[in-house]
Parts: C-alpha cells; sequence; structure tokens
C-alpha cells in the first residue's frame, strides 16, 4: 500500500471517529434533554396535585363530599407514583426525581 494510501485511509478512519464521537455526544445531550424534561413534568403534576387538594379543601364544605373527592385524588396520585417510579427505575442514571405528592 502506497503512503498515499495508507494516509488517506488514515483520514478516514479519523473521520469515522469523529463522527462517531459526534453522534454520541449528540445522544447523550438528547438523553440529559429527556431527563430534565420528564423531572420538569413531575414537578409541575406535584403542583396540580396540590392545587387540585387545596381547592377541594377550600371549596368544598360538605365533609363527607371533601373527604371522598380528597381519596379519589389521593388514589390517582398514588397510581402515578408507581408508574413513576417503574418508570424511573427503567431509565438508567436517572437524575432523582422529586414525586414526593403532598396529601394534606
Amino acid at each position: 500500500m502506497s503512503k498515499e494510501n495508507q494516509w488517506s485511509e488514515i483520514n478516514k478512519d479519523v473521520a469515522d471517529i469523529a463522527k462517531k464521537v459526534k453522534s454520541k455526544i449528540d445522544e447523550e445531550d438528547l438523553v440529559e434533554d429527556l431527563k430534565d424534561s420528564f423531572k420538569k413534568t413531575v414537578e409541575s403534576t406535584t403542583e396540580i396535585f396540590k392545587t387540585l387538594i387545596n381547592t377541594l379543601e377550600s371549596t368544598i364544605s360538605d365533609e363527607e363530599i371533601k373527604h371522598e373527592s380528597k381519596k379519589v385524588v389521593e388514589n390517582i396520585s398514588s397510581e402515578l407514583k408507581n408508574v413513576l417510579n417503574d418508570t424511573k427505575s427503567k431509565l438508567v442514571g436517572t437524575t432523582e426525581v422529586n414525586n414526593n405528592f403532598e396529601e394534606e
């Protein structure tokens, strides 16, 4: 193999490696974006449940209806926690997500 062909082959190999590195970096950025988005969604959902429970407490005067309504919201919250925990465990290296829906 001539020196020109060797250099051409080396340049091709370097270009291939550079493409693979760039692809890997892009994939890692996408994963981090997805993790951040997931975390923000969980935080928003937590706030929605807190607001819903506060609204139920402040607007419903009948104690039985208030209790039953809160129970429904708490059950939904519990199911969502389970789904989030399952999802979180499937995501390798996910950042810690605060999914503690406060029940007031």
